[in-house]
This record gives C-alpha cells, structure tokens and sequence, in this order.
C-alpha cells in the first residue's frame, strides 16, 4: 500500500536544510507529485516558487534528471552532501589563516629566526633552481602567476634532472595558466617524464616545498613586473605551508600527459550526470548497471575514472566534488 504524502510530510525536517525558510512549501509539493517535469511543475505553482527551486537543487534536496524531470532526495542525503562541502571550504580556510597568519608575523619581524627575504626576480629564480637542485626526496607546489617567468616556460632543465634522479614532483596548478597552450604543453611534458599534476580553479599564492625543510612562497610587487621571494626554514608556518598544500592536492582534479586521456573540460556528459545521479541517491552498482543498461563492470570502470578525474578518494567524496563542481 502507497503511504500518502501528505501524512509524511510533517515529520520531515524541511526546514533544517541549507536553503531559504519558503523552500519547504516548495518541497512539500514536489512530495505530492513528483517525478515531474520541471515545466509543469512550475507552471502550477507560486511565482516564486522557480528561485526556491535553484535553491533546492542547488542543496541537492531535489534533483532535475536530463530529461527536465524532477524528483525528490531524502533531506538526510542533500545535508551530509552540504555539510561535507562546508567542511572542505572550513579546512581550506584554516589551513589558508594559518598561513597567512605566519606570514604576516615574519614580515612584521618576530620570525627572523626561520624566515629569510630575498629580494629580487633574479634572486628568486636563482634560489628557485637551487632549492630543486639539491632536494633529496620530494618537490612540492602550487604554480600560479607568471612572475617568475620571463619567456622561459615550466618545467626548466633543473627538474627534468630531479624527475631522472628519481624525486617525486607534485603540483598543483591554477586553472588559468593551462588556459595557455605552451604552459599546457609544457606542464604535459613535465608529467609525461614524471610529474604528478593537478589544476585547481584559484590558489592563495605560488610556493615551492622542498622536502620537509624549506619552502619557498613568491610575493608579485605590487605595480611592477619584478617579485620577492621568503625562504621558509623549519617552523610552525613551514608546517602551515604544507598542510595548505595538502588541501589543495587533494581537491584538485589529476592532469594527464596527453590530450587522449580524460580531461576535466570534457564533462559532465549526460551520461556522467545520469551516473552521479544514480549514485547519490545510493543506488547499488547492480541497479545502476540495470538502470543503464550496461555491466556491473562498466559501472566500476566509469565510477573508478571519475573518481581519478575529480581527485576522490571514495564514493562520498566523488558526490561531494562533483556537487562542488556543480556537475550535478
């Protein structure tokens, strides 16, 4: 026998979703009706009802399938994928005031002890190869900004030799640099000969880690062309550098050495969104494949790129950064 919706709906917690207090008129009526065609839907209801319905699918409480179709997601799943994004964003701004935090302590001189300025472009770029030059076991970075750069593109020789001497190279890019053909070519080749690579949308700043004893974070002037540079040495705020980084790695979406393989600019296809779909409204792989109409196996291949493009460690996280993303 089909439970009415009018009897369950008063005991949902509406109201303690992440959208406005109207929403829960809103969802109410979905309750009664859906699945249903967005059109329709709206064509029935209130004038307002269309913005407080971008909200609700922006929580993720209602879910609007390829076809323009509507359905409704229990409130349980549409606040742990939003409180799961909020958590994210709180752990980047910490690890983001930690570090600024330090740094405004070592310019304002109470870290003379483990920060030294170097001044000057040139400078920078010297100490920059340098510090490559002699790490044993790790690079890290995040490269935004060309204000190192003259006409030389990344990687220079300095890593080609690292990567054939066998240290690990990690780094995160900003998603505006690869918007250049030659600084994409060139982060491909560097990846290609064994770099580890990954595109964020915007980093805080451009630093360099070198294993677990310095670092090195660039400083652009302001209204010129020339930047300055601070070497970290071992300290609270080294430590702060390197869990911003972490953060930012872990968020960021792989790049690969080719254009072949999957890259993020080609999705979300209507198929990618069907799948994600699928599996946030916790559907098992078996009725997912019978959904589609392909294997199980297929189903965990597709899960399993898509896990790797987004920088998902697992089912969960792939929901949260494809919501982040606004593939869904």
């Amino acid at each position: 026998m089909r439970t009415d919706p009018l009897v369950v709906a008063p005991a949902l917690d509406v109201e303690s979703l992440p959208v406005t207090p109207d929403a829960a008129d809103v969802y109410r009526d979905l309750l009664r009706v859906a699945p249903v065609a967005q059109r329709e839907f709206l064509s029935a209801a209130s004038p307002q009802a269309a913005r407080v319905l971008a909200g609700l699918l922006s929580s993720g409480a209602v879910h609007r399938d390829t076809a323009g179709v509507l359905h409704v997601r229990p409130p349980r799943t549409a606040l742990e994928n939003w409180a799961a994004q909020r958590e994210m964003e709180a752990t980047r701004a910490r690890a983001a005031a930690e570090t600024l935090s330090g740094l405004y302590t070592a310019v304002h001189g109470t870290g003379a002890a483990f920060v030294e300025v170097i001044e000057g472009k040139g400078a920078v770029r010297e100490l920059f190869r340098q510090l490559q030059a002699g790490a044993r076991t790790e690079v890290r970075g995040l490269e935004r900004g060309p204000y190192l750069r003259d006409t030389a593109r990344v990687p220079e020789e300095v890593q080609y030799d690292a990567l054939r001497r066998g240290l690990r190279y990690r780094c995160v890019y900003e998603g505006e640099l690869l918007h250049d053909e030659a600084m994409l070519a060139a982060v491909r080749s560097a990846v290609a000969a064994g770099e580890q690579a990954r595109v964020f949308p915007e980093l805080p700043l451009k630093m360099m880690l070198v294993d677990a004893d310095r670092g090195l974070v660039i400083l652009p002037r302001a209204g010129g062309d020339d930047a300055d540079a601070m070497l970290v040495h071992r300290s609270r705020l080294l430590d702060g550098l390197s869990e911003l980084f972490e953060v930012f790695w872990r968020l960021g979406a792989p790049i690969h050495a080719t254009a072949d393989t999957a890259q993020p600019d080609a999705e979300p296809t209507a198929a990618t969104q069907r799948l994600l779909a699928l599996l946030t409204a916790g559907l098992t792989d078996d009725a997912i494949a019978r959904d589609l109409g392909i294997s199980n196996r297929t189903v965990h291949r597709r899960v399993s790129r898509l896990q790797e493009l987004l920088g998902a460690r697992s089912r969960f996280q792939l929901g949260v950064q494809a919501t982040r993303r606004g593939w869904l």
